[in-house]
């Protein structure tokens, strides 16, 4: 598979939170190119790999294919659009950016913007409220309401594009490169006869609380489960205490909520395989799926696998090809060895 095209192409589609339809159903086409044995449950995509046998684990492998992004509140009599957020939407950036209304069909505008040599003293810098934002798509109110209705997704307008060497910039890396490392994992493995089965999953809904992951480690009961997302990649202004360097491999996951023997384990792959890696420390729940997984049932083992990012929440994402490929590497080495 082409990667850098198949994050692209993924990053590009529409998935707000609640609405992932269009993501999930591209990268369930993707996924059937190496089973057949796939199908889409709740806007979650799920896909069944691997010959299970006695005594052998079956493993979860996922990542979440929803955006954050907002929804429409109200249309007022001018026709311009109010919304809100969902997910953690960063409000400092919003203005003036570049739309599209998921509704009967999908309407381009942009978020409004008080000209600078019209602002009030001090306007300059201050952080909008939601309240403060308009969008305009350009339509009376009448004309609006024959295509967008309250309730429809707002997502940001930014597409993906190639950076200088191997990096990728886009509005939805988070977490369609994990997507994407997923679907190389199944590459890697699919003439391969395994002692382990996996599921590949790719959850709705991880903005909103994790919900799709909630759900689909039950329907799934894995006994070990793998959750691939983004973390925080080093950037000029932040502290590499809390950050995880572009290029400098995979991010493993160690938490007290998180299977410490599980975590060890795949730092003992990395360095088997030659894989390049780095320990991502935290103090408490990850902020990932692996929260949910590790309380399904009677507990999963379970462990959050990271690719570095730079931006995260806004439409300009930047990650490192080799990052997802190297994910995607270690992952797979791990499932070949069907602890």
């Amino acid at each position: 598979m082409d990667l850098k095209k198949t994050i692209m192409s993924l990053a590009d589609s529409c998935g707000v939170s609640g609405d992932e339809n269009e993501a999930a159903e591209l990268a369930l086409n993707y996924l059937k190119e190496f089973t057949d044995d796939c199908y889409i449950k709740n806007n979650s995509v799920f896909g069944n790999f691997g010959v299970r046998e006695q005594g052998k684990p079956h493993i979860l492998l996922d990542a979440h294919i929803d955006q954050i992004g907002f929804v429409v509140t109200y249309i007022n009599d001018d026709g311009f659009l109010k919304i809100s957020g969902c997910g953690g939407i960063d409000k400092r950036l919003l203005l003036a950016q570049q739309i599209v209304v998921l509704g009967k069909e999908k309407v381009k505008g942009v978020i409004c913007s008080v000209p600078p040599h019209l602002e009030k003293s001090g306007d300059e810098s201050k952080v909008p409220e939601f309240s403060d934002i308009s969008i305009d798509v350009g339509m009376t109110k009448e004309q609006a309401e024959k295509v967008i209705s309250l309730g429809d997704k707002v997502m940001f307008m930014q597409k993906s594009a190639a950076l200088m060497g191997d990096r990728i910039t886009g509005s939805a890396l988070d977490d369609r490169c994990g997507v994407a490392c997923l679907l190389r994992v199944a590459e890697l493995l699919k003439d391969e006869k395994l002692d382990c089965s996996y599921t590949i999953m790719f959850s709705s809904q991880e903005e909103l609380g994790e919900r799709g992951a909630k759900t689909g480690v039950y329907d799934v009961n894995p006994d070990i489960a793998i959750a691939v997302d983004v973390s925080f990649a080093l950037t000029s202004d932040d502290s590499n205490l809390k950050c995880g360097e572009m290029g400098g491999g995979c991010m493993i996951g160690f938490a007290p909520v998180l299977d410490r023997e599980l975590s060890r384990e795949m730092v003992a792959v990395a360095e088997k395989n030659s894989l390049p890696y780095q320990r991502e420390i935290m103090n408490g729940e990850t902020g990932t799926n692996a929260d949910r997984f590790s309380v399904n049932g009677n507990g999963v083992k379970s462990v959050t696998l990271s690719i570095p990012l730079k931006y995260m929440h806004t439409p300009v994402e930047v990650i490192s090809l080799s990052d997802v490929e190297n994910t995607a590497q270690l992952i797979a080495a791990y499932v070949r060895e069907g602890k």
